[in-house]
């Protein structure tokens, strides 16, 4: 009995597990690495941070995660891998783990309700360049097992097509989030074909295309990111929610740091009553930053509807009630005294400063740019030519969506 029990004891635990996934079915995790990097609490902190932030007041189903997208990511790029190893493109072992564990964590630096602490509290440091610290940390702990997946991650390795698989104008990243998020919304037009994009894949000059048949693949890629960004992630009640949990943000900021109490939760806090940037960046911060998420702002937020300022307060209720703020969307830029005119007038209606009123009286604009052809997405010919997709393309508005669409908007009380 001893003898059994020491056994059972000693077993070592299955780490090449199957998960099941609503767009894919059955996803493989691939090796004992990528388990402990699943396992980490660096990873499992993106079952709580939201892949679309507040958009789930806009599309209900939108509550989908950043943990979500990683796992699809990885599943795409395992096809991938498949896909162009079957076309006699040599992949090495190494480097395919690199791309698996590169990709799992491209986006493990987003902060809670992704972009809004960006634009906030951590001012200077994007999520890209705290990706790279967590990859770093995370590599010193498996002993360097990550370096190669790093150098992927930052572009620097030799083979540049494995960088493009990672990030460039049609990557693995785009093909899950695409289609990840028409699921969730349910806006159809995003609901790209990722298996025929990846079946489609070759290298040629090390350099990431597409073959020629699967142009009108591309075509319809491109076209449903334009409508995506115009309908989903650029969506006019979005960009309120969005502006308004920044502005949130700032106020609280503003208030710790004239020596105001505010109720959070301790690395909330930390970020609240401290300056952070690139050059203050370190190790506590890191740690600090790994331990916050979507439900420290969503409780803060419901805390700070009883605070005693008003602005705070008003804004909390706003967003946590969705009385949102009007938006005005045009062409133009809102002329100057327009602005004005409206902050005196809410400066007046609401009892507040005119730097009070700013944070529910402001303007700014919106960029949509489907296609960047300083980037190219190279079609593959039959004859072994190159051609970037805008001239390869017999569609004609392939070539407008390469120009940028500005977009002004104006937000205010209702």
């Amino acid at each position: 009995m001893e003898y059994k029990n020491a056994l059972l004891n000693t077993k070592k635990p299955n780490k090449l597990k199957i998960l099941n996934d609503p767009i894919y079915g059955f996803i493989q995790i691939p090796t004992t690495l990528i388990f402990d990097i699943i396992e980490h609490p660096y990873f499992q902190r993106l079952r709580r941070i939201t892949q679309m932030g507040l958009s789930n007041l806009v599309y209900p189903g939108a509550n989908h995660t950043r943990f979500h997208h990683a796992i699809g990511c990885m599943h795409l790029m395992q096809k991938a891998v498949r896909g162009l190893r079957f076309k006699e493109v040599k992949i090495s072992n190494e480097e395919e783990n690199a791309l698996y564990c590169a990709i799992l964590l491209h986006d493990i630096g987003h902060g809670a309700y992704s972009h809004a602490l960006e634009h906030s509290i951590v001012n200077g440091v994007s999520h890209e360049e705290i990706s790279l610290k967590f990859m770093k940390s995370l590599n010193e702990e498996f002993e360097g097992q990550l370096t190669l997946a790093i150098a992927i991650f930052e572009g620097k390795y030799s083979r540049k097509f494995l960088c493009q698989l990672i990030s460039s104008q049609l990557d693995i990243d785009r093909l899950d989030y695409l289609k990840r998020d028409s699921f969730y919304t349910g806006v159809t037009e995003g609901n790209i074909s990722s298996d025929r994009l990846i079946a489609m894949m070759n290298v040629k000059e090390d350099a990431l295309v597409i073959e020629e048949k699967g142009i009108y693949s591309v075509e319809k890629f491109l076209i449903a990111r334009r409508l995506m960004y115009w309908q989903v992630y650029l969506h006019k009640t979005g960009l309120v929610a969005e502006n308004m949990l920044v502005n949130v943000l700032k106020r609280a900021k503003e208030l710790t740091e004239k020596g105001i109490a505010l109720s959070a939760s301790s690395s909330l806090k930390y970020f609240l009553y401290h300056q952070i940037s690139e050059v203050n960046f370190n190790v506590e911060t890191l740690n600090m930053f790994s331990q916050l998420d979507d439900y420290d702002i969503l409780l803060a937020i419901k805390e700070w509807t009883y605070h005693e300022d008003k602005v705070l307060s008003l804004l909390s209720k706003m967003i946590i009630n969705r009385k949102l703020l009007r938006i005005e969307i045009q062409q133009s830029e809102f002329e100057e005294v327009i602005l004005q005119n409206k902050i005196e007038e809410v400066s007046k209606k609401m009892e507040l400063s005119e730097k009070e009123t700013k944070f529910f009286v402001f303007s700014n604009k919106i960029t949509n740019q489907a296609y960047q052809q300083e980037k190219p997405i190279y079609i593959l010919k039959k004859d072994g030519n190159l051609k970037d997709i805008a001239k390869a393309s017999d569609q004609l508005n392939l070539q407008a969506l390469t120009n940028p669409v500005v977009k002004y908007f104006i937000c205010y009380p209702k």
